[in-house]
């Protein structure tokens, strides 16, 4: 077995423990977890076999047991260690052995948490199951371990500090390449070759690379094109290490940039800075919102909000680096409160501003001691 876990079995064991005290206080009787981030939080379960149905099934007594394809048998004989296998062959389906696992523990007819807002729970297997076992009774329980993540371990900090590592290096990358007449692919190839070098794994997000043509187009990237001169580039990319994510972007022009511009660069730094200032513990996520709202209209930006200034990032999967189907961000309707361990990718975001185009953005983690900046690459105004 060349298998070495990322956190120590006592990590594992009590993330369980604390899993099982929210679901007693909620009366459940069982959990029905299908998040990959969240099944590896619990297990540590690190594959690229999440495309297909993966369901842990935490009663309040005994060992979790995690269903999936027979077939990853190797790969789950060398990672669990925290739970009990049982696969499914391709021709049976999923509900029907989810089904059987529930028979034996004696849950048919028990209150069960289901992650309703999982993508990775197709509807079909969740209408089999309630067929199949019609006196179970489900109940949406999509927050509940995405709760306890919320907080990183002083472990899972680390690995975001490894991770900004490897975002700056990747930045510093497609700074170096970015320049017109250079084909969108090789920034994209250098970035990727960085990351690898730098120790990075493969990201929940491909890095976004977006000249102006698709700079609106939040989530595209690049494509077999030259950039040209006097195109803006809008970068957005993440390093991650043991799953987790330290995302960070950068916006420079390629050429000369438009008149007043540094305006609209000085604004969005403005804004990020009093988005860190703010971040404190017991701070509400509108608190926070509204300081990066009240900077940019201090800096003459008129008639402009975004839909948040931040969200909470750390451990994920593809397709995101969110950590799964559910953002949470920093809005100017939210009650959050903030805590330490608390891990954040802040965005200082200006497009058709009447200060003009701008965007920096980092990954910051609350500490006892206030908020820390993990993403340190330069920001720039003008392809050197």
């Amino acid at each position: 077995m060349d298998h070495h876990p990322l956190f120590p079995r006592e990590e594992f064991q009590g993330r369980v423990v604390r899993v099982r005290s929210l679901m007693a206080e909620h009366g459940l009787q069982c959990l029905l977890v299908s998040k990959p981030e969240n099944i590896y939080y619990l297990t540590g379960l690190d594959h690229q076999g999440y495309f297909a149905f993966h369901l842990l099934v935490v009663p309040m007594d005994g060992r979790p047991i995690l269903i999936t394809r027979a077939m990853e048998w190797a790969t789950i004989g060398d990672q669990l260690t925290e739970a009990d296998f049982v696969g499914h062959s391709d021709s049976t389906p999923p509900e029907i052995t989810v089904a059987e696992v529930l028979g034996g523990l004696g849950l048919t007819q028990a209150q069960a948490g289901v992650e309703k807002y999982s993508n990775s729970f197709p509807l079909a297997i969740y209408e089999g199951l309630c067929a199949t076992l019609p006196e179970l009774k489900c109940t949406d329980a999509s927050w509940l371990v995405e709760s306890l993540r919320q907080v990183k371990s002083v472990l899972e900090i680390e690995y975001a500090r490894c991770a900004a590592h490897v975002t700056d290096t990747m930045i510093e990358a497609a700074l170096e390449v970015a320049r017109p007449g250079a084909n969108e692919q090789e920034v994209a190839a250098e970035i990727h070759r960085r990351m690898i070098l730098a120790g990075g794994e493969p990201p929940g997000f491909t890095p976004f690379i977006r000249p102006t043509p698709r700079i609106k187009q939040e989530h595209t990237s690049w494509r077999n094109r030259e950039l040209r001169a006097g195109e803006a580039l809008f970068l957005e990319m993440a390093g991650c290490v043991g799953r987790y994510h330290a995302p960070a972007g950068r916006f420079l022009y390629l050429g000369d940039a438009p008149a007043n511009t540094e305006r609209a660069q000085r604004a969005c730094l403005d804004a990020f800075d009093a988005v860190v200032d703010a971040i404190q513990p017991g701070v509400t996520a509108a608190e926070v919102y509204a300081c990066w709202q009240n900077s940019v209209e201090r800096s003459g930006v008129r008639d402009y909000r975004r839909h948040h200034c931040g969200y909470m990032v750390g451990l994920g999967y593809p397709p995101s680096w969110t950590g799964g189907s559910q953002v949470v961000g920093l809005r100017h309707d939210s009650d959050m409160l903030l805590k330490p361990g608390m891990t954040f990718h802040v965005l200082s975001w200006l497009l058709g501003s009447n200060l003009g185009d701008y965007f920096l953005s980092n990954t910051v983690v609350l500490t006892d001691r206030g908020c820390e900046v993990l993403t340190r690459s330069p920001c720039r105004l003008e392809a050197n």
